[in-house]
């Protein structure tokens, strides 16, 4: 009686313990997206100086990985259905090690390229499959906040990577900064491997009984591993048909332009502007030495994991439009700020410090709402009959509009001007609070069934999961 007892006690902490080890490997996929996202803006100004580099090679060496996770987005979708979402996470976590390693060694510019080519496409592979598994396997009422542990991770890996960053910069070891990734991927590849597949694509591939067993270990009463079986498994059962679901179905045609255009805002917004030229960006605001940058970086990195936990806080109590509202007002503001301040002229500890505040008011406002909350809304509102295609469509629009972005800032700032540049992503950012209004769906503690369902019946976009 006492051992029954005791088994009815530890259940729930044994299940919730289980959930949050896999959403936390799962979303270390977002660790080594960081990592490469942040070390690149230290090791920059090594690199150019060691292969003597202008602005245009500059450029081709940071946008090279969106090239390569475009290319890996595209094939993630077909990959995460064939293999299964756990053995698209562990190629990714391979293509990372090889690529890091090939990063630390590039006897050339060209060679360093064909190796964040390597790395975009793991970052690519990683970015639409993380959201996806985790989006299959939490709990609903908890879902927000499980996707938002990718984007944290994320946050944590940009930090990792200034830090790292500051340590090598005093003795301008560039090929450490970029090879030294290479140790976190092999942890990620350990601990993929022992996550469980997806009960969704289980379902998929006919196999229910593998699927209960892995929905059993999530939740700690058995009776409502059964109800979640029982609600997705005739949904799930339907074949992955992208292509001509959209080809022939204008509803499905919607959910995949409504995830593009999510994720070509989030890119508009110029967070990774902000994150591949921050000592760029620092040196334009009057920080001299390129010390003062690297540490002006880490406080960008800080303040960006911490905003992130208030969307993990709050996603799932406050919704995700009321979020996305309040952070595009704080970016354009905090981009509106930064180009007004640049115009006058940053002269004086004063302009520096509220360059600075501008920025990471920007910054804030980016990690609790756009950042997390665009990778939910893409995974939450496609179709269970085309959701890998529709996910991985957004996925490689993300990186297209990455790549655009980061291979034209540096020549944007000298045509249009350094203020004209960061107040044009201020309008830009409120423009996107108006397309959230008119077009953007509430999907909390709506069932991924239930917004599919809403969608192919021809609901309207931001009325899907209202009513019952």
């Amino acid at each position: 009686m006492s051992t029954f007892a005791d088994s009815r006690i530890s259940t729930p902490s044994k299940s919730r313990r289980y959930g949050l080890f896999v959403c936390l490997m799962a979303a270390l996929a977002g660790l080594l997206f960081g990592l490469d996202i942040g070390v690149i803006s230290g090791a920059l100004p090594f690199i150019a100086k060691h292969f003597v580099l202008g602005d245009r090679a500059q450029e081709w060496i940071v946008s090279s990985m969106m090239v390569g996770a475009a290319i890996g987005a595209l094939g993630a979708g077909w990959l995460s259905w064939r293999l299964g979402r756990r053995y698209a996470l562990v190629l990714a976590a391979i293509l990372f090690i090889a690529g890091s390693l090939w990063s630390g060694f590039a006897p050339s510019p060209e060679h360093l390229i064909g190796a964040r080519l390597l790395l975009g496409l793991a970052v690519g592979m990683a970015s639409f499959t993380a959201p996806l598994y985790l989006s299959e396997v939490a709990p609903r009422h908890v879902r927000g906040a499980m996707i938002s542990t990718y984007q944290l991770m994320i946050t944590v890996g940009i930090l990792a990577a200034f830090l790292s960053n500051i340590g090598l910069s005093y003795v301008a070891d560039w090929r450490w900064m970029l090879g030294v990734i290479a140790i976190p991927a092999a942890f990620f590849l350990a601990g993929v491997l022992a996550l469980p597949d997806s009960p969704r694509w289980l379902l998929q591939r006919n196999r229910a009984d593998e699927a209960r067993a892995v929905l059993q270990r999530l939740y700690a009463n058995p009776d409502d591993a059964q109800a979640e079986l029982e609600q997705v498994n005739d949904d799930n059962t339907r074949p992955q048909r992208g292509w001509s679901l959209l080809r022939k179905n204008s509803n499905f045609r919607r959910s995949v332009l409504l995830g593009v255009v999510l994720q070509i805002f989030q890119q508009l917004t110029g967070i990774n502007v902000v994150m591949y030229y921050a000592p760029r960006i620092f040196e334009l605001a009057g920080f001299a030495t390129h010390e003062q940058q690297l540490w002006a970086t880490v406080i960008v990195g800080l303040v960006n994991v911490l905003a992130t936990f208030g969307a993990i806080a709050f996603v799932d109590r406050w919704g995700r439009k009321p979020i996305l509202y309040a952070g595009c007002a704080v970016m354009a503001a905090g981009m509106c700020s930064l180009g007004f301040l640049l115009h006058a002229g940053v002269a004086g500890l004063t302009s520096q410090i509220l360059a600075v505040a501008s920025l990471l008011f920007f910054i804030a406002g980016f990690a609790m709402s756009a950042g997390p909350l665009v990778w939910i809304l893409c995974s939450e509102i496609q179709p269970q009959q085309g959701r890998d295609f529709g996910i991985a469509v957004s996925t490689l629009v993300n990186w297209v509009a990455n790549m655009a972005v980061a291979a034209t800032f540096l020549s944007l700032l000298s045509t249009v001007g350094e203020a004209n540049t960061f107040v044009l992503y201020a309008i830009l950012n409120v423009v996107f609070a108006i397309f959230v209004f008119f077009f953007v769906p509430e999907t909390r503690g709506v069932s991924l069934e239930k917004l599919g369902s809403d969608l192919m019946a021809g609901m309207r976009l931001r009325d899907l999961g209202k009513g019952k």
